[in-house]
């Protein structure tokens, strides 16, 4: 069976969509494959604030840009001459980047983390998860390889 142009970009833009749904989140329990093996700088502290952050998706553009793509190609298939396939694929374009667009702009929960080290200094982690978590003078845990910092107990 062949799919005509329209019914190929919709299924690519679907799973595209369904793909993205199912983004991981990053937890301080959760390794990316390129951090395993990697020596990390561990350093103790005390908690000394937490506030309740919305961390956003930072895919740069790529999702608008793949949407647009995708639905240009689904656009130019509508009509029967070619300016209407022109005025399909610009209307395609558009709304394809729209979609993309939203599809990036989730954002979750998160928790800033203002920690004392025992060497004086004083760091705030970003990370997942909620102000319940940790409380105000908390024992816990830094760990950093220079690109991901962590706060663990």
């Amino acid at each position: 069976m062949k799919l005509p142009h329209a019914g190929v970009a919709t299924a690519v833009l679907a799973s595209a969509l369904f793909m993205a749904g199912c983004a991981t989140q990053t937890t301080p329990s959760t390794f990316n494959r390129s951090e395993v093996g990697r020596a990390q700088d561990v350093q103790m502290g005390t908690v000394q604030s937490i506030r309740a952050v919305q961390i956003q998706d930072d895919s740069r553009g790529v999702p608008t840009l793949v949407g647009a793509a995708i639905g240009g190609v689904a656009g130019s298939s509508i009509g029967g001459g070619s300016r209407a396939n022109a005025i399909g694929a610009i209307a395609g374009a558009a709304a394809g980047g729209a979609a993309g667009n939203a599809l990036a702009r989730g954002a979750r929960n998160g928790v800033e983390i203002t920690v004392q080290l025992e060497n004086g200094r004083t760091v705030a982690v970003v990370q997942d998860g909620n102000p319940n978590d940790y409380r105000v003078g908390d024992r816990v845990r830094v760990s950093s390889d220079g690109a991901t910092t962590r706060v663990t107990r």
